[in-house]
């Protein structure tokens, strides 16, 4: 399987939803998601998606979260 080879770089992706994921950058990456610009093996790119990826909740949710958070807070 592709994703198991060492000869073969990654792009790091993200989605809309702030997610983050890794494909192999000979092929086109899927609708829905976008290179962030961090290309490299897989373990360099897993590595800089552990840095960069503190929260994983879905962009949606951390909205939702803020926004009760602060609705809470004014009452």
């Amino acid at each position: 399987m592709v994703f198991d080879r060492e000869d073969i770089i990654f792009n790091v992706v993200v989605n809309h939803e702030e997610q983050y994921s890794i494909w192999p950058s000979y092929k086109e990456i899927p609708t829905g998601w976008r290179a962030v610009g961090k290309s490299g093996s897989k373990k360099e790119c897993l590595a800089y998606i552990d840095e960069v990826w503190t929260d994983m909740r879905p962009l949606s949710l951390r909205k939702f979260m803020e926004e009760n958070a602060s609705s809470s807070s004014s009452s």
